[in-house]
Formats: C-alpha cells, sequence, structure tokens
C-alpha cells in the first residue's frame, strides 16, 4: 500500500493562510455598513387654532376656595 506524501502539505498551508485573510479582506472592504439612524426632529406644524396664542386655566369646582 502506497504511503501519502505529506511532504507539500506544511507549504500548502501556510500559503493558504494569508490568502485566506486577504479574500476575507477584500470581502470585507466591498461592504456596505450602514450608519446607524439619526435622531429626527419632529415636524412640527402650526395650525391656525385660537387656543394656541393664549394660555388658558381650568378652574375645577372643588379647587376653588370654600366661602364659608
Amino acid at each position: 500500500m502506497p504511503q501519502l506524501n505529506t511532504s507539500t502539505w506544511f507549504i500548502t498551508i501556510m500559503t493558504m493562510l494569508p490568502a485566506l485573510y486577504l479574500i476575507m479582506q477584500l470581502k470585507l472592504l466591498n461592504t456596505n455598513y450602514y450608519l446607524p439612524p439619526t435622531q429626527k426632529t419632529p415636524n412640527t406644524q402650526m395650525f391656525n387654532n385660537s387656543w394656541q396664542l393664549k394660555w388658558t386655566k381650568i378652574y375645577l369646582p372643588h379647587l376653588q376656595p370654600q366661602h364659608s
């Protein structure tokens, strides 16, 4: 039974490692990384309401002073 020649395995493995490293670097170089979402400012639209231009006070009946 013939024996397996393993004399070239070391050179093959040692040249394969930098080649795989370079291939992975090239793959990662072409990868598009998306930016994290930025906080959007809310779109504040001003409507023509009469109560937006002035302060209003609401007095509840139980908050009024008791006159006795």
